[in-house]
Order: structure tokens, then C-alpha cells, then sequence
């Protein structure tokens, strides 16, 4: 059997107890390390596990999914994944693949950024298409995410923004030379994403972003108990935010859309950089009706 387990968002304690059953009767196991990251390291998860984790990057996960599903129509393989399996394409097609071996394959799913954004106040069905923001570089500056935002927002649906993550990446001219060198970790900040947006919305000019008049909500850590941290408020103000108030990676932002309710207006006013200006906003251009 082929296992795809979620681990959750947090720490080694966020498995369920189906799945660690899985990783406890399995021969190999997994852990995919490039589409999210977990608040703990590897050797915390082996000792709590009781099992080797082998890493598997980018590289092994697309290219070498036969070395991952080898002898898995015989024995028990599990491949653990941050937040839930079917968070990420690639997931769907290592199952495909596993598929197309006629390898019985199973996911156990656990909780993820796509519904525990709930956390921030806003509720889950005024969500629209969810996009993932990209670290800009000189030469490529990527902006088809804000057609679909700008979808999102004319049906007044709030956007989830995924924000980057550099893992095990390689820069141009290693790439080129074929040197496996890595540059370090990056982890895209709410300053950074906003920015970025900022810079879209300039080009563009269609008031989706408009930085003074678009509310949005930047969390951090969700799940991670006292290391979580939500801020909520205009574009602008998060942006001239201290870095220090997002908290640590990973970042998620959602910008918020004309639907809003007074209930998700109040509830996520306790996270407001400034109170007053939350309501303000919220009335006047969401035209929401506040007591």
C-alpha cells in the first residue's frame, strides 16, 4: 500500500492517529520538503514517529517517483506531506502515477492552510480561488495572479494568497553550470507580498488593490499556538508594519472581499493594526453595516 499522510500545520503532534499508525507499519517512509515546512525539525518527527524519515526534495518527488512507490504493491510506503495530501498538485500526481502502477494507494488527510485560514475570522464559503504569489526577481515579475483576484473580488469573495518558499534552490548560474549548489532557505514575508501586490495594482490600475481601500489579513504560524500571529488592515498598513508583527514563517495572506459580513468584521477587528480605521474601511467602501 502506498500512503500519502498529512501532517497538519504545527508540530510532530499534529498526525492523526490513523496516519501515524500508517507511518508505524511501514518499511519506508517519506518526507516531502518543498512544498511546505513544519514548525520542527526532522530528527523531532523520527524520534516521536519511531521511524527514519528519508527527505525527499523536489527533484526526487517529480522525477524520481519510481525509487518513492518501489515494492509498494508489496510492502507498506508512506510519503508525509505538510498540512493535507491534496493541498498540491504534485501529491495528485505521485497518486496518479501510483495509479497507473496498479499500486493500492490511500491518503489520510489532516488539517491545512485552506480551511484553518478560518482562524483569521473570515468565513470559509466567502472564499474564492485560492493563487500563490511568487518572489518577483529583476528579470521576471509574474502577474497573472491578479486576474484572479480580481475575479474574486468582483464577485466580492475574499482571496487566499499562498506566499512563496524557496527550498533547495538552485541560482541561475549554478543551474547553468550544473552545480548542485543550493542558495539558503527564503520564506516570502506579508511586507514582501503586499509590495509585490502593490507594484501589480500600479501597473495594472483596475482598483482591486487599491492600498489605502483594500482590506487584507496577514496570518502566520496558523496552528502553532502562542507562535501565531494574525494582523489584519489595509494594504498600506501592513505594509508599513515592523516585520517583527507577522511573526516567523510561513507567511499566508487574504485579501478581503466586498461580501463582508458584520460578523467577520468584528471578529477579525481584534487583530486590526488600527481599530478605527478597520470599521471605517469596512463601512464606507465594503459598505458594511457596523452598529
Amino acid at each position: 500500500m502506498f500512503y500519502i499522510i498529512g501532517l497538519g500545520l504545527c508540530d510532530e503532534k499534529d498526525i492523526t492517529v490513523r496516519g501515524l499508525e500508517a507511518v508505524k507499519g511501514s518499511s519506508r517512509v517519506y518526507l516531502e520538503a518543498y512544498t511546505s515546512i513544519l514548525m520542527v525539525q526532522k530528527e523531532k518527527l523520527e524520534a516521536f514517529y519511531g521511524k527514519e524519515l528519508i527527505v525527499a526534495d523536489r527533484d526526487m518527488v517529480e522525477t524520481q517517483s519510481d525509487d518513492i512507490l518501489k515494492d509498494a504493491d508489496k510492502d507498506d510506503i508512506s510519503l508525509l506531506v505538510v498540512g493535507d495530501p491534496y493541498g498540491a498538485t504534485t501529491h495528485t500526481d505521485i497518486v496518479l502515477r501510483a495509479r497507473a502502477l496498479k499500486i493500492p494507494t490511500r491518503v489520510i488527510h489532516n488539517a491545512s492552510i485552506m480551511n484553518a485560514i478560518g482562524a483569521c475570522g473570515l468565513q470559509l464559503y466567502n472564499f474564492g480561488q485560492t493563487v500563490s504569489l511568487v518572489f518577483f526577481t529583476e528579470n521576471w515579475r509574474p502577474d497573472s495572479f491578479y486576474d484572479r483576484v480580481k475575479e474574486n473580488a468582483d464577485l466580492g469573495m475574499h482571496t487566499l494568497v499562498l506566499l512563496d518558499i524557496k527550498v533547495k534552490e538552485q541560482s541561475e548560474e549554478n543551474l547553468a553550470r550544473g552545480r548542485k549548489i543550493y542558495e539558503p532557505p527564503r520564506y516570502m514575508s506579508i511586507p514582501t507580498a503586499v509590495s509585490q501586490l502593490i507594484e501589480v495594482e500600479e501597473k495594472r490600475q483596475s482598483g482591486t488593490l487599491n492600498a489605502d481601500s483594500t482590506l487584507a489579513i496577514g496570518l502566520s504560524r496558523v496552528g502553532g499556538g502562542s507562535e501565531e500571529r494574525i494582523v489584519a488592515g489595509t494594504l498600506a498598513e501592513l505594509l508599513a508594519a515592523p516585520t517583527e508583527a507577522f511573526g516567523e514563517p510561513l507567511h499566508s495572506l487574504v485579501i478581503v472581499g466586498k461580501r463582508l459580513h458584520h460578523l467577520e468584521v468584528e471578529y477579525a477587528e481584534s487583530f486590526a493594526v488600527n481599530r478605527e480605521t478597520w470599521r471605517d474601511v469596512a463601512r464606507r467602501v465594503y459598505g458594511c453595516s457596523l452598529d
